[in-house]
């Protein structure tokens, strides 16, 4: 029986818009396409390309998903903006403009709030998931925010901040930042261990991993890494951080227990973000390089598929 048209686009809203449907999807930013290809992860192939409608433009960097899996959120830095797109439709529903040159985007864990780094105006904007208004400018006193990521709690909020080789730790409650944290360089992505307000930062002049211990302020202890650790991401059970190093075209397993890298996995040309699917089995991971999305399969620590995307691939979300 062949679908009439109308038909068939109600059969893929309701595909791609109900829950219990969009577990098994990834979503990739590509900075440089300006769109948001759609991988199924059971198939781990692509099978459509989200633009907004052309909207998202030409400089896409972080992104995350609303946890029922029907909006991303996409920021554009050229824009100066966060983009809230429906997937279902591939229309761009709001346009929350943040400030100059907004990169990494973290969502809290109880998905009530959003936080944008914003690279040129030292700063981070907090965003109100319900009205889809910033609620507040937060003034960091480091410089040049990258990402921003809040703790398990939700108390607070990191940012790290490459131009001053440091993490700024902020009160959410006050929406003040209680300080900063110094970095053995470069800090980039940064994983909260669940639970915890300890967190893993990848440091990517010293191809090491900070372990911050936020309510102290301090580095606990140090963790070498390989070439150019950029990304983190923390496993559900706290057990293992993934450090996802850009010059070295690898991604590194840090045993939480040991305290000590356990594996390094081969991946593609400058991997940053990651993201793992909720039950834990596959990593994904963005390769800026290669213009491709590598599954790591987390019980073998083999890469089963290496996936095209679009060109400069930033980040991966999973609902």
């Amino acid at each position: 029986m062949r679908l009439s048209r109308h038909a068939l686009i109600a059969a893929i809203t309701i595909a791609f818009s109900t829950p219990a449907l969009a577990a098994p999807f990834a979503y990739v930013s590509n900075q440089a396409s300006g769109t948001v290809s759609v991988i199924d992860t059971g198939k781990d192939e692509v099978v459509r390309t989200l633009s907004g409608e052309g909207k998202l433009g030409k400089n896409v960097r972080g992104i995350v998903a609303e946890r029922t899996g029907k909006t991303l959120f996409v920021v554009d830095a050229k824009g100066g903006k966060v983009d809230v797109l429906d997937i279902a439709t591939d229309k761009v529903k709001a346009q929350v403009l943040v400030g100059d040159s907004p990169e990494g985007i973290g969502m809290s864990a109880a998905g009530d709030f959003l936080a944008a780094c914003l690279e040129d105006d030292n700063a981070a904007a907090l965003i109100d998931v319900k009205t889809l208004k910033v609620a507040k400018h937060i003034t960091l006193a480091g410089k040049n925010p990258e990402h921003c990521v809040f703790s398990p709690d939700g108390a607070l909020l990191l940012a790290s901040n490459e131009n001053s080789n440091d993490v700024d730790v902020v009160d959410l409650k006050t929406g003040v930042t209680l300080g900063t944290v110094k970095s053995s360089g470069h800090p980039r992505g940064m994983a909260f261990l669940p639970g915890t307000h300890i967190a893993y930062v990848a440091a990517e002049t010293a191809n090491a991993v900070d372990v911050i211990d936020a309510d102290k302020r301090q580095v606990v202890r140090t963790i070498p890494a390989a070439l150019r650790s950029a990304g983190a991401i923390a496993s559900a059970d706290g057990k293992t951080i993934y450090i996802a190093n850009g010059g070295a075209g690898s991604v590194t397993l840090i045993d939480v227990a040991k305290n000590s890298a356990v594996a390094e996995i081969p991946v593609g040309k400058r991997p940053w973000n990651m993201a793992l699917t909720r039950d834990g089995k596959k990593l994904y991971v963005a390769n800026g390089r290669s213009n491709s999305v590598s599954v790591i399969d987390i019980a073998t620590r083999k890469v089963n598929k290496e996936i095209p995307v679009g060109e400069l691939p930033w980040g991966v979300a999973i609902p």
